[in-house]
């Protein structure tokens, strides 16, 4: 079941494969551009091919052979989601069977324009498919899960997307010891790097838009419940009904950036530790102009939770991440931001 490059989710989730109580019967592959990480997998017990999710010609051969695809390395490479799509609908063909795509999206699908100055009332419910279909096909990931949700319907196949919200915690596991897995998440450290280069803590317009948070371990937890649920239960909802929030609470981004400014001041690296707007020639240097995170994205997990997710962390752990994510950053020399 080749489909994900083990990176921060990925790896967290093959992690948890790997102690699988099916771990035995699984034939997993997975695609990884580096050929020295490949060589590790494989003494984990892991079959890898070397190659790029821009390859067409391999992605569709990949999926031609699996089962069931996990993708995790980018919500919108809109190319690999088609050669996927185009190779399991090839497997069902041959077979008769039909394959199972796991397909990872995120909640800024549901995202506004707040730029930080006012939080909304609006929150989507992953069991309310038709508060789903209201969403614009210009959204944000929209293109790419409105293509999974075509092939759903043709019957070839039948899809899960997982919408993870802000992830945190340092990733640990046998993956990140030996170098295979990416340990961090992307936006509180690219909050923290930017609070260390400008010496305060920063957010976009006045922070009071609201996002939701989930741990690293709890969105791995959540892959592998649906992973379980899509194998032996039928009735799993998939396609319309296959949307599947990554979400255990909610944070404004005053509160996330309060927390860095606290943590600074502590280290003795800030005097303040108020927040202050970013400057649009700070919102260009550290996020390349971009306003996403001052947008709104509220959700409830109902779905997810109904397939047997338990999540164990809130807010409460997520803030308190924030001081290990800085130490870790100022222990590797970081203080630039390139966010993707």
């Amino acid at each position: 079941m080749p489909g994900y490059h083990p990176g921060y989710i990925g790896g967290s989730v093959l992690s948890r494969l790997l102690k699988h109580e099916d771990f035995s019967t699984l034939n997993i592959t997975a695609l990884v551009r580096s050929p020295e990480k490949a060589e590790k997998l494989k003494g984990l017990g892991v079959n890898t091919v070397v190659g790029s999710h821009d390859d067409e010609k391999l992605v569709v051969s990949l999926a031609t052979e699996s089962d069931i695809v996990i993708a995790m390395a980018d919500a919108d490479n809109f190319g690999a989601t088609v050669a996927t799509l185009k190779g399991l609908k090839q497997r069902h063909e041959a077979t008769g069977t039909v394959p199972i795509f796991i397909h990872t999206s995120g909640t800024g699908v549901l995202t506004d324009n707040a730029v930080g100055d006012h939080p909304t009332e609006t929150i989507y419910d992953d069991a309310n498919a038709e508060q789903i279909e209201s969403l614009p096909p210009t959204q944000v990931h929209r293109n790419v899960d409105l293509e999974l949700l075509r092939g759903d319907k043709e019957g070839y196949v039948k899809t899960y997307i997982v919408l993870p919200s802000t992830i945190y915690g340092i990733a640990t596991g046998v993956l990140v010891d030996q170098g295979i897995q990416n340990p961090h998440s992307i936006q509180v450290p690219s909050l923290i790097q930017a609070a260390l280069d400008r010496g305060r803590a920063g957010m976009v317009g006045q922070g009071k838009n609201i996002w939701p948070d989930v741990s690293i371990d709890d969105i791995g937890d959540l892959f592998i419940a649906l992973f379980n649920s899509a194998r032996k239960n039928p009735a799993t909802g998939h396609g319309r009904e296959g949307f599947y929030f990554g979400e255990t609470g909610e944070h404004t981004l005053y509160e996330v950036s309060k927390a860095i400014g606290d943590v600074l001041v502590e280290l003795g690296k800030s005097d303040n530790p108020e927040p202050t707007t970013f400057t649009k020639e700070e919102i260009d240097k550290y996020f390349q102009g971009s306003t996403y995170l001052g947008t709104n994205s509220r959700c409830r997990a109902n779905r997810s939770r109904a397939i047997g997710w338990k999540p164990t962390s809130d807010k409460t752990q997520f803030l308190a991440s924030i001081k290990p994510e800085i130490t870790a950053l100022l222990s590797s020399g970081k203080s630039k931001v390139v966010l993707h």
